[in-house]
């Protein structure tokens, strides 16, 4: 899509942006003073823009998407093989940041925030696309570690779901790493990143030490085998759920992702494209990603996840909302 696109589309939608849009809290809303925030997530398989309305009730803080747009910039592609972001890559980026910069003039958010993960920050000329991002679509981009990202997402997973084990493992698979984070009874015990990610697993980039890694990782909790609540995401975990798992419940069955694995496997990448109607960048990562997680899945004996459907931009926000507050309540 590009400029004139994204201008179109909000000329659209526009009209309609004050409205909630979605029905579970309601009520709750009607009775809270609503906040617009913006996050841009600058990842390796696509670039995110989220605006979402926030506000707290009951002392809890409710991050609820108003619109999404995404752009499959794939910056992975280029540093997962060449170690480098491609000139023609890079302007696409800015195309589409200075479009996500439009949108953000237009709507006013309360705050916002841009960040790069895994990708930009392997890139040896990740900085220097920075610098040119800051220059050109006016926008300051921090990146941030793999630890941090980790973190970031877990904040996010602050929402209402069962919690029928004491040990909670939220793992978030992208195209270039995954985030695991694990807690006991809401205390962390654990932040790790790993540099296994779709499209570097695409690329066949990931060293098997990495695997070792992550299974020794996941070895130290082994007393909570087949005993963990798991809270899985990422746009792939999220698409399987939707096709293959019960989304309205965010439930996916341990059987429900290896019967999808199989499934999907049973068509060539066109074929998933045409038939199954995956995006084209959709159609070739799905796969690596229900590997990843079948991998860790099969290590920690879990019979499901939960997929609430959520990610790092919107960790971002709960962020962004966490610290204008707190800052309020220094003053």
């Amino acid at each position: 899509m590009n400029l004139a696109g994204f201008v179109k589309w909000l000329n659209q939608c526009i009209d309609n942006f004050d409205s909630f849009g979605v029905t579970d809290g309601y009520e709750r809303y009607k009775k809270t003073t609503k906040m617009i925030y913006a996050a841009i997530d600058i990842g390796s398989n696509a670039a995110r823009l989220l605006f979402a309305n926030v506000f707290e009730s009951e002392k809890k803080i409710y991050v609820e998407k108003a619109t999404l747009v995404r752009i499959p910039t794939r910056l992975g592609k280029d540093v997962y093989t060449n170690n480098k972001i491609s000139k023609k890559r890079a302007d696409n980026l800015i195309k589409t940041l200075k479009a996500f910069k439009l949108l953000i003039d237009v709507y006013k958010p309360v705050d916002y925030a841009a960040c790069a993960t895994a990708a930009m920050r392997e890139a040896i000329n990740g900085e220097e696309l920075i610098k040119r991002i800051k220059e050109e679509a006016q926008l300051s981009v921090r990146l941030v570690t793999g630890i941090e990202e980790a973190d970031i997402i877990r904040q996010t997973n602050k929402i209402e779901f069962e919690h029928p084990h004491g040990l909670s493992m939220f793992i978030d698979v992208g195209g270039g790493s995954t985030e695991i984070s694990i807690l006991l009874n809401d205390v962390v015990l654990g932040v790790t990143s790993f540099k296994i990610g779709t499209l570097r697993l695409l690329a066949g980039k990931v060293k098997k030490s990495e695997w070792k890694r992550l299974e020794d990782f996941l070895m130290k909790y082994k007393e909570h085998f087949g005993s963990i609540n798991v809270v899985g995401s990422g746009g792939n975990i999220n698409k399987i759920n939707k096709i293959y798992g019960s989304p309205s419940t965010y439930t996916l069955k341990t059987s429900e992702l290896i019967y999808a694995l199989n499934h999907l496997e049973s068509f060539t990448l066109e074929e998933r494209i045409k038939k199954l109607g995956l995006r084209p960048d959709r159609a070739d990562v799905i796969i690596p990603a229900a590997k990843i997680f079948i991998f860790i899945i099969k290590i920690i004996k879990i019979k499901s996840l939960f997929v609430p459907k959520i990610g790092f931009a919107d960790g971002l926000i709960y962020q962004l909302y966490a610290k204008r507050h707190k800052s309020k309540g220094e003053k």
